[in-house]
């Protein structure tokens, strides 16, 4: 019987990609530096002031900022709880076959660190509900 051989598995942590840290109500840490404030992360990229009015202004326009990443997969996060987009402002996204996923901020934050690390072309779309 041929010898069995043992491989060792480990996420491969190059220091050029974006890692989600750490996340609150009003933050995420993006390899352990603070943002604030609605915003685009992609494995080599972070765009802040996307979608500056919330989520409740959504607009074509923002999503066409998300489609210009170039991406596969894009991961909403819509604050401290689910929500949906309306199916029109998505279009961009939709004509361009780029997939989507609307989840609350946390699971995009813990989805978006997966997929990244299996080396995923994605970005995580990132709002923030207003103070309380």
């Amino acid at each position: 019987l041929p010898a069995l051989c043992a491989m060792k598995l480990h996420l491969d942590n190059n220091a050029n990609t974006n890692i989600i840290t750490g996340y609150g109500e009003d933050h995420v840490l993006i390899n352990k530096v603070r943002h604030e404030g609605n915003l685009l992360v992609t494995a080599g990229e972070v765009v802040g002031g996307w979608a500056s009015g919330g989520f409740d202004a959504l607009s074509a326009d923002d999503f066409e900022a998300v489609r210009a990443l170039g991406v596969e997969i894009v991961l909403i996060g819509t604050g401290r709880r689910q929500r949906f987009p309306a199916p029109v402002l998505l279009r961009p996204l939709i004509d361009a076959r780029i997939g989507f996923e609307a989840m609350d901020l946390a699971a995009a934050c813990r989805t978006y660190n997966i997929l990244v690390g299996e080396g995923r072309s994605v970005a995580a779309a990132l709002l923030f509900d207003p103070p309380r």
